[in-house]
């Protein structure tokens, strides 16, 4: 009972946290599972890609009714992302546990960086009066108090980036976001919020696609994956409705030293040291 309920609050933690930044709740999950709770990695991630679904699914409610996600953009980039989730979850089946979980050490560190580094100068800039783009769009920013209007740039690089973003989501059951928010405020000229709700909106097909592979090999635990997908859409939630009232750099410098201190334990985990 004790363990069903650790599942159901680490799943809450990380869907709270995967919703408010757009990463999704599977980047501090699997290590959780693994390390501190003694799953598999591999069935922690087949877990994780399940509670994805469940924190896709909820979080996309709150921000497409509050008109943030960018529906247009993506459904265009999910369609490479897709792709790209089936190749990785075949490749994942013939990786050992410590290769995996070097893997996710590293993208817990890039991930880490990205957060410290990344200034939220699109959100902050003037509103654009040039118009939105064929994929471009706006929504009213209730920190910030007025309309942001941006338009999207570089859509075949987005292709590009978002077919291995849904490889490395069908390796290590993070959902693809971890790639996608980075991709699409840096090169592609989305502010943070919008790509935080369009990656949230996103990667529960992603997830899909990969979990059905999990599950026909039978990776996919029910004892696990339920009350983590519970707890993970429960906080989901919250981090939707949290995301209108927090301003994004706010979050990043605590979530940053989260994800550090996970990518050293991944790595002494990859090492067969375990710190628990």
């Amino acid at each position: 009972m004790l363990h069903l309920l650790a599942f159901v609050v680490a799943g809450a933690a990380a869907g709270t946290l995967g919703a408010l930044v757009g990463l999704g709740g599977g980047i501090i999950i699997v290590p959780v599972l693994s390390l501190f709770l003694g799953v598999p990695i591999h069935q922690a991630v087949a877990a994780s890609l399940v509670a994805v679904v469940a924190t896709s699914s909820v979080a996309a409610i709150g921000y497409v009714r509050d008109e943030i996600s960018n529906l247009r953009l993506g459904m265009t980039l999910e369609t490479a992302t897709t792709i790209g989730a089936i190749g990785g979850g075949l490749l994942a089946a013939h990786l050992r546990r410590e290769a995996l979980s070097a893997i996710f050490a590293v993208f817990l560190l890039l991930n880490a960086a990205y957060l410290l580094l990344k200034k939220s100068r699109d959100e902050n800039a003037p509103p654009s009066d040039e118009g939105t783009g064929a994929l471009g769009g706006r929504y009213h920013d209730a920190v910030l108090d007025r309309e942001v209007a941006y338009r999207v740039r570089r859509v075949p690089l987005g292709l590009a980036v978002s077919a291995v973003a849904g490889a490395v989501s069908g390796m290590l059951g993070i959902g693809g976001g971890p790639i996608k928010v980075p991709m699409m405020t840096s090169a592609m000229g989305v502010p943070m919020k919008a790509a935080a709700a369009t990656s949230s909106f996103m990667i529960g097909v992603t997830a899909c696609a990969s979990a059905a592979l999990y599950y026909n090999r039978g990776l996919v635990s029910p004892a696990v994956a339920v009350p983590v997908a519970l707890g993970v859409a429960a906080g989901a939630y919250a981090g939707s409705r949290l995301t209108r009232r927090i301003h994004g750099g706010h979050l990043a410098g605590i979530l940053a030293a989260v994800l550090a201190v996970l990518a050293v334990q991944m790595t002494l985990a990859a090492a067969g040291i375990r710190l628990r």
